[in-house]
């Protein structure tokens, strides 16, 4: 089944899991820790999270390293461009609105 990033980003744990290796690439078990759910839950949200190309596995030595995909990551960022661009038309229209209320009240 194919799986898109947004998937990825609709879970709670799976948006801490990508918090965290934002920061720095983790270890499956270093991961497990910050959560109180099995190794095996925490397994299949890195699974689900792979399998979205949000996250990458890296071997260093013996053990493997999340790393998380910016570049995927964009996608989320470009969808809501399309938003972002309402919310500041709106807020704008607003500001405009409590400009003319102001100077009505002013003028009593």
């Amino acid at each position: 089944m194919k799986r898109d990033i947004f998937q990825a980003i609709a879970d709670p744990t799976r948006r801490a899991i990508i918090a965290l290796i934002a920061i720095q690439a983790m270890t499956p078990n270093a991961i497990a820790e910050h959560f109180d759910t099995s190794r095996q839950a925490v397994s299949k949200h890195l699974r689900i999270l792979a399998e979205c190309e949000v996250i990458k596995q890296e071997q260093k030595g013996r053990e493997i390293y999340y790393l998380l995909e910016l570049d995927k990551m964009k996608e989320i960022d470009e969808w809501l461009e399309q938003y972002r661009k309402i919310w500041e038309t709106r807020f704008e229209q607003l500001e405009e609105v409590l400009a003319v209320m102001k100077n009505e009240k002013a003028k009593d």
